[in-house]
């Protein structure tokens, strides 16, 4: 009762397109990514300013 099966999602699919259009969807996927991309690079920084402290310390 409370699985999902292949049609189910092919039709969630079929409506969101239907709704939105593909110009839409292509602009919130690029958005996600984006996003993503950003966050990645936000968690690098506190690790690279730790290094550059480490680097301070030693010279």
């Amino acid at each position: 009762m409370g699985e999902f099966s292949i049609w189910h999602w092919l039709l969630v699919l079929a409506i969101f397109l239907l709704l939105f259009g593909t110009t839409k969807l292509a602009s919130v996927g690029k958005g996600l990514g984006e996003g993503i991309r950003n966050f990645k690079e936000a968690m690098k920084e506190p690790e690279k300013k730790e290094e550059k402290k480490e680097e301070e310390k030693k010279a």
